[in-house]
């Protein structure tokens, strides 16, 4: 008789964490403009979820605004997510800009240095406006 059963263990584990820690909208704003707004968590199982989202936002529209506001954790995973996504834009022509005001998130953007590399404004609006 096994000590303990692996499938009881992964449906606790399951159990435990909710099934959409992650939330991906994503609004145009015009032909050239994508708002992707991110609430949730953002760690290394719903990153590339976000990076599929962002790369093929950034394959049809000239400015990806990504909208952090909500995000409650960003982890590495998800750091590396978002510097990609700016390369990838860079690399073809087009612009990713950053709106975030969530204390959690900027204080991991902040502490890495990432903030520093990559494009912010204040608010989505702003974001939009400000267009190249």
């Amino acid at each position: 008789m096994p000590i303990c059963d692996l499938r009881s263990i992964i449906q606790a584990v399951n159990s435990a964490f909710p099934a959409d820690i992650l939330g991906l909208h994503v609004a145009g704003h015009g032909p050239d403009a994508r708002v992707v707004t991110v609430t949730g968590e953002v760690d290394t199982v719903t990153a590339p979820q976000l990076a599929a989202v962002l790369t093929a936002q950034l394959a049809t529209a000239q400015l990806v605004v990504v909208n952090l506001d909500d995000v409650q954790f960003l982890g590495s995973a998800g750091l590396q997510v978002l510097f990609e996504a700016n390369e990838l834009a860079t690399q073809q022509h087009r612009h990713l800009r950053l709106v975030c005001n969530s204390p959690t998130a900027n204080l991991t953007l902040e502490s890495t240095g990432l903030r520093e590399h990559l494009t912010f404004a204040n608010n989505v609006p702003d974001a939009l406006n400000n267009s190249p």
